[in-house]
């Protein structure tokens, strides 16, 4: 038997039957690939390539009076000092207008840098269902921000039940803070999950992912976390991890958490800490988050005393040899 000969499409064979069946033919196999393309993407079972890293605006004020950049001049140290990327704090804009937000992305793109981290605050861990409304509000705005920027990453915290005296006496008590009279921590979770649901939409549409970083709170712990992002199961919902955040036994609470990471904060203390001090491991961070195949963001947040023209070229060639 002969074998069967494909369309002949040349000048001289083809005809109207022939083109329209090979075109329905090219249209069938290239339906199958094109599904696969807009699936949730699966993780490598290992990160096989370096993981860029990013610096915080933050690392170049750390709240500390008279220390306070603009994000422009941020951005250009950030290219002076060899990093991939600014991770901007909303704290530290003084200026939201159009035009400035324009003016950042050009000064990125000058420096070569991508932004693509917005890191914002908000609380939802409260009875009063307007005070979480407000917030809601805010992180959508934020969200708006973030999308006008073009970054495709902005973190989010549940906030505090805000009986500590301010932030020193928190960091003082480690993170643990007393509910307000009357309430507990389970009150709390359907608060902040409600409230993050409703700001998802807005997320999905401008196309930025939000990072629940374990940021005090209800984020406390590993497991306040996952139960968060896991009741809420959405791929615009993932983990913001800051390894700077768990004070005992950090890298098995980093391990829970990794395998839903989409964007890392790493803390450096070069001059002792401002509120403490953590001797973090970062080759064996780097292997935990290798192991669970995040290939993205590592964004440095110096919280040291030491002149960030030294401590952060430090700081960058750690995080450069850790997740190589």
């Amino acid at each position: 038997m002969k074998a069967q000969k494909a369309p002949d499409l040349s000048a001289r064979g083809r005809n109207r039957r022939q083109i329209l069946q090979a075109a329905s033919a090219l249209a069938a196999g290239a339906a199958l690939p094109l599904k696969r393309a807009v699936a949730e993407p699966s993780r490598p079972r290992f990160a096989s390539r370096p993981n860029r890293i990013a610096v915080a605006s933050y690392s170049f004020w750390r709240y500390q009076q008279g220390r306070r950049l603009d994000i422009a001049e941020c951005i250009d140290l950030a290219g002076e000092m060899g990093f991939d990327g600014v991770d901007i704090l909303h704290r530290q804009m003084t200026d939201e207008s159009p035009a400035y937000l324009r003016e950042l992305k050009r000064r990125a793109l000058i420096n070569g840098l991508d932004l693509c981290g917005f890191s914002t605050h908000q609380g939802f861990v409260s009875p009063d269902a307007e005070k979480r409304q407000k917030n809601i509000e805010h992180t959508i705005h934020c969200i708006e921000l973030a999308y006008a920027l073009g970054i495709g990453c902005m973190r989010v915290n549940t906030g505090t039940w805000g009986t500590s005296k301010d932030f020193n006496e928190l960091m003082a008590n480690r993170g643990i803070e007393k509910p307000l009279p009357g309430y507990t921590d389970e009150d709390a979770f359907p608060w902040v999950i409600e409230s993050l649901e409703k700001c998802l939409p807005a997320a999905e549409k401008c196309g930025v992912v939000l990072g629940l970083e374990n940021h005090w709170g209800l984020g406390r712990t590993p497991q306040g976390v996952k139960r968060i992002v896991e009741a809420i199961d959405s791929p615009w919902l993932r983990v913001l991890l800051d390894t700077g955040n768990f004070f005992e036994d950090p890298y098995d609470k980093l391990e829970v958490l990794a395998p839903l990471t989409v964007f890392m904060q790493a803390k450096t203390y070069y001059g002792g800490g401002i509120w403490y001090t953590l001797d973090l491991d970062y080759p064996r961070i780097g292997r935990i988050m290798r192991k669970a195949g995040f290939t993205g963001y590592v964004s440095l947040e110096f919280e040291g005393h030491e002149d960030v023209r030294t401590a952060l070229p430090k700081s960058l060639a750690v995080l450069r040899a850790a997740f190589a």
